[in-house]
């Protein structure tokens, strides 16, 4: 990431579609299409595992850390696949357009997808494709596919909660379960060998068009997951085999009992005695998939804030340190070039400045969070960057500029605003002068949600930390990318020695 460059924030689900849902059919080619003729050189996504609306449909609580999220299979692709026909997608449900429709969405892919595998079944076609993916994945991929079929099994019961030999894993019943639960298992990884031949058609594209992946890696994983069950010795566990302690944030200037997120915490010590295999396959997985990761709450590798489970609020943890210095050693003997975006916003010690430091990760700039004070030594404010920090105007958590000049901004935060730019701003205008901002800066590398290119209000936000209701479901609606917004992205690219 050396090269003076810049790319557009804009997750798969929000992509246009007619479908409920953004997917990797032909408006995600579109997509790369208009990111090569304006300049860009980078796409960022938010984690592309599976989702669950239990959890809201957070692209950050998933059932796997490895498994691909099928709502994003494209229909139209599997009609041209031979494995859907024309007159399926007709005849759609009243998708609601701009949002994701995620109750819709399951509903009505259900039916299709089971059709697609019957057909593949019955044609007989790419099974060899199908059964190499499976042997190439299967130390992942068996796991998840007995996990979700048996969840599903459940009536969506907490995997700690199944019957004492399931829970367990014992071989025998894994076995009968397996023999008895055969069609729908392999149902489930044909949904993923789908997903996989699509994503990996979209990276190749990517790669003829010079655009570059941008993924994102959440530190923690679900309790109520494929990977904590079939992993139960890498986490905090009790007897019970319940989380014994969970993961968190202590009191801050934001909150004054902390966050208290819930995960289960890592037990670092058994991840080093495996040599930390189960996280090297994790990066390969994620490396094989995206160009760059930015590895979010990255202050987590180096220590953590362990809660006792249980308790209400994230008070009485306690910082944990992480063998981080034995960890990426091992990441990097294993992995030549690691390519790592460092997500470390907030209170960020000294101790994991110098870790970045040393390992060469490049860390975040929000430019929505410079404006807050009235301080000219403000690390966010472009006049204090350096060349190798990612500069953003705001993230998934963050209102959209003009939402934040609107809703959010005190009036001395405006002022505070102008006087840096040094000149009066609107609602209209405000995204223009973020863009700009982040453009001309030094640093090497700037990312712009699509929201901000647009200059889209409050009601375009993606997530609001927090809450529950609401997020994650803004989507493009078809030609709201227009003409006059490719020359305006690529003239400001172009301008700022960024375009490619």
């Amino acid at each position: 990431m050396g090269k003076r460059s810049s790319g557009i924030l804009l997750h798969a689900t929000s992509l246009p579609s007619r479908f409920g849902i953004g997917d990797l059919g032909p408006a995600a080619y579109a997509f790369v299409d208009f990111l090569a003729k304006t300049g860009q050189r980078y796409w960022q996504v938010l984690p592309l595992n599976p989702t669950e609306r239990i959890c809201a449909s957070s692209p950050y609580s998933s059932v796997s850390a490895f498994a691909g999220n099928t709502c994003l299979i494209s229909l139209e692709m599997l009609v041209a696949d031979g494995l859907l026909e024309g007159g399926d997608l007709e005849n759609l449900p009243p998708f609601r357009e701009g949002l994701s429709d995620y109750e819709k969405v399951d509903a009505h892919r259900g039916a299709l997808l089971l059709k697609a595998y019957e057909n593949f079944r019955a044609k007989g076609k790419r099974v060899y494709e199908f059964e190499k993916l499976c042997a190439e994945h299967a130390s992942w991929l068996d796991d998840y596919a007995l996990f979700v079929v048996i969840k599903r099994k459940m009536q969506g019961k907490v995997w700690s909660d199944w019957p004492a030999e399931l829970r367990d894993r014992e071989p025998s019943c894994l076995a009968a379960a397996r023999e008895e639960l055969a069609f729908e298992i392999d149902k489930e990884k044909f949904l993923q060998f789908l997903f996989h031949k699509q994503y990996v058609a979209l990276k190749e594209y990517c790669v003829g068009k010079k655009i570059q992946v941008i993924g994102d890696l959440p530190i923690y994983v679900n309790y109520d997951s494929a990977d904590v069950w079939s992993h139960p010795v890498l986490f905090k566990l009790n007897g019970d085999k319940k989380p014994a302690a969970v993961a968190g944030v202590p009191p801050d200037y934001f909150s004054k009992t902390g966050q208290l997120w819930g995960n289960p915490v890592y037990d670092w010590d058994m991840l080093e005695q495996t040599g930390f295999e189960w996280w090297v396959r994790r990066m390969s997985q994620n490396l094989k998939l995206y160009d760059v990761v930015r590895v979010d709450h990255f202050r987590g590798l180096i220590a953590y804030w362990e809660v006792p489970a249980g308790h209400e609020t994230a008070v009485s943890g306690r910082w944990m340190d992480v063998p981080f210095e034995e960890f990426f050693s091992t990441l990097k003997k294993r992995f030549h070039d690691l390519p790592i975006i460092a997500e470390d916003l907030g209170i960020i010690t000294p101790e994991v400045k110098a870790a970045m430091e040393k390992l060469g990760f490049p860390g975040m700039k929000v430019l929505l969070f410079a404006f807050g004070e009235d301080n000219p030594e403000h690390p966010y404010l472009p006049h204090n960057f350096d060349r190798r920090c990612v500069v953003y105007t705001g993230t998934h958590d963050n209102n959209t500029s003009r939402g934040w000049f609107d809703g959010e901004a005190s009036p001395e935060d405006r002022r505070r605003f102008e006087r840096y730019i040094g000149r009066k701003v609107t609602s209209e205008s405000v995204h223009e002068e973020m863009v700009r901002l982040a453009m001309m800066s030094v640093s090497d590398t700037v990312i712009i949600p699509m929201q901000d290119v647009l200059g889209l209000g409050q009601e375009s936000r993606m997530n609001q930390p927090a809450t529950v209701d609401g997020n994650w479901s803004w989507r493009l609606k078809p030609g709201q990318i227009t003409e006059d917004v490719g020359r305006y992205l690529a003239e400001i690219t172009k301008t700022y020695g960024r375009a490619v």
